[in-house]
């Protein structure tokens, strides 16, 4: 039986989404093939885990102090695979078993920053452990909407016009920001913060004094600013994609119904009730009502997005069109979408938990890829430096 670490919580705004996530999944997972070790990361950073932390009355008042919570972490070495118990400086050197739990692979149910853009992908890759999400270069350019808007528009993929700014310029002069984006712009627009998702820190600006507003908004939570044109009564269409390498398929299409122009963070998890904070409570249209050619292009830009990002496991992958369809444009990736976007594959006749077994042997299939990579190359620099060059402190040429 293999033994599944499920890694959720972190230091975002976004945590507690991602406690929801993981709290949906654990479960669904088929727990007669897995063994499941829940991760939790609390808002400081610190790991925590043990059986208690599988149900969300668990975080209504965490309690770090809990007996029945062991406090963890994961030595990035190859040779390990193993969750070690913390132990405090004072209590080092009692005898006591350090192994918390093996690990055979890690199921990322992370959203945000530290945990989504690629940082806990990277630690992961360091301690050689298998993971579901994308890698880390996929899913760093997945977070900042920055960099992934050049990167679709670079590829060839349709975007609506942007701008971009830092936080610094901001403070030193608000208007020439403020003339920059109407230079190159025309309202309505959207003021995102780069490195962010759910909706957070997101506005609407429809003339330079909402712009200031919501641009005052943005850079709160993250130093780097993106602005992009609007559309008047946008369509929003997402669409997922599944798979490894050259193995990708897409998912049926929905279009999301939002009360405003665009989905708000209360609309994407809150509108379904308390014990519904999912994007799966969200009011949605499956199949989207939108003609087969249009369907057809989503899919198949979909899965063209999904092997540009060298993504693998889930992702979903959102549009916006004009009110008439008559236009439609890549709006961003969501490289470990809310609530794994299961309610997009159940459609096409895969369960949640066929959905999670999938994503495991994604991470398997993708871990065994890497290992046919070569790590090794054989420079012959060690063997020419020279040992004058060492006392002296100078290199030589190399």
């Amino acid at each position: 039986m293999l033994t599944i670490a499920v890694f959720f919580g972190g230091k975002s705004v976004e945590h507690d989404v991602s406690i929801v996530t993981a709290q949906q999944l654990m479960q669904n997972i088929n727990r007669e093939k897995y063994t499941v070790v829940p991760v939790y990361i609390s808002r400081e950073g610190d790991w925590y885990s043990g059986e208690k932390l599988m149900h969300v009355e668990a975080f209504r008042h965490f309690d770090a102090g809990d007996p029945a919570v062991t406090r963890v972490y994961l030595p990035a070495n190859t040779r390990v695979k193993q969750l070690y118990r913390f132990t405090p400086e004072k209590r080092r050197f009692k005898r006591e078993n350090p192994v918390f739990s093996k690990i055979d692979a890690a199921l990322l149910a992370m959203h945000g920053l530290n945990g989504e853009d690629g940082t806990l992908q990277g630690l992961l890759e360091m301690a050689g452990v298998p993971y579901t999400s994308s890698g880390v270069l996929g899913s760093a350019a997945g977070m900042d909407k920055i960099l992934m808007k050049a990167a679709f528009a670079g590829a060839g993929f349709p975007v609506l016009p942007y701008t971009y700014f830092d936080r610094q310029a901001w403070e030193n002069d608000q208007e020439t920001v403020l003339d920059q984006c109407e230079d190159r712009l025309t309202y309505p627009m959207f003021v995102k913060p780069s490195n962010l998702g759910s909706s957070i820190g997101i506005s609407k600006a429809r003339d330079r004094a909402e712009l200031a507003k919501a641009i005052a908004l943005a850079v709160q939570y993250d130093h780097r600013v993106l602005v992009e044109k609007g559309l008047d009564a946008p369509k929003e269409i997402n669409c997922s994609a599944l798979g490894f390498g050259d193995k990708v398929k897409a998912s049926v299409c929905e279009m999301p119904a939002a009360k405003e122009d665009f989905l708000t963070f209360s609309d994407k998890y809150l509108s379904g009730g308390k014990n519904e904070a999912s994007m799966e409570a969200l009011s949605r249209r499956i199949p989207a009502p939108i003609p087969e050619d249009m369907t057809a292009r989503v899919r198949q830009m979909t899965v063209d997005i999904f092997k540009l990002m060298d993504c693998k496991g889930v992702v979903r992958i959102d549009y916006i069109a004009d009110h008439d369809l008559a236009n439609l444009y890549v709006n961003e990736i969501n490289t470990i979408p809310g609530s794994f976007a299961f309610y997009l594959w159940e459609p096409l006749g895969i369960s949640y938990a066929k959905l999670i077994d999938i994503l495991i042997e994604t991470a398997f299939q993708a871990y065994e890829a890497r290992k046919e990579n070569n790590f090794a190359f054989d420079s012959e620099i060690i063997a020419k430096f020279a040992l004058g060059s060492q006392k002296s402190g100078k290199f030589g040429k190399l």
